[in-house]
């Protein structure tokens, strides 16, 4: 427990204010976490990703385990809800989600701008985040919560409008190429 208090005492709060830099880099997360953690939980602290695997699977943690399921969830109902306005087949083998998970992927998929969808799930993965994170501050899952948050935070601030439309005309170019030549 102390080892746990005098790693999340070093940690500076994280906000989700993008026009500033993140007080800390994942690098010096790591590199303390490293000096406090159990090998365990580094080596769970070391595979934790944003992006949950396909098949659940037991982490060795309740809070990730919970963050994996529920983040498993909205993927699959953005999935389908895209699937389906393509007209698309996408098996979800009869799974059903919550109406929270639902409501948050139909949200999602009604925004015009993909960077102000991407915004609205960056903010509701924060909520549950904290909804799943211990109320014990100085706990291992609370150290992974802080990895997660950390992790959403650089993720959202890869994100640029200016790069993004730039992006997307250079594909559509070449789509309108392709397609001049196949004609």
């Amino acid at each position: 427990m102390s080892g746990w208090y005098y790693l999340m005492a070093q940690l500076p709060a994280l906000s989700s204010d993008t026009e500033n830099p993140l007080p800390v880099t994942e690098e010096y997360f790591s590199d303390l976490c490293a000096r406090f953690m159990d090998r365990k939980s580094l080596k769970i602290l070391k595979n934790l990703s944003l992006e949950p695997p396909r098949e659940a699977h037991r982490t060795g943690s309740a809070f990730i385990d919970s963050w994996y399921d529920w983040e498993r969830q909205l993927r699959i109902s953005l999935a389908t809800i895209r699937a389906r306005r393509m007209n698309k087949d996408f098996s979800t083998d009869n799974m059903s989600f919550p109406a929270d998970v639902q409501q948050t992927a139909r949200t999602a998929c009604g925004f015009d701008s993909p960077l102000e969808a991407e915004v609205f799930l960056n903010n509701a993965r924060m909520e549950m985040i904290s909804r799943f994170s211990p109320s014990d501050g100085f706990s291992t899952d609370a150290v992974f919560a802080y990895a997660l948050k950390l992790k959403l935070l650089i993720r959202i601030r890869k994100f640029n409008e200016e790069a993004g439309i730039s992006s997307y005309r250079k594909i559509y170019e070449k789509i309108l190429e392709n397609s001049v030549r196949t004609a």
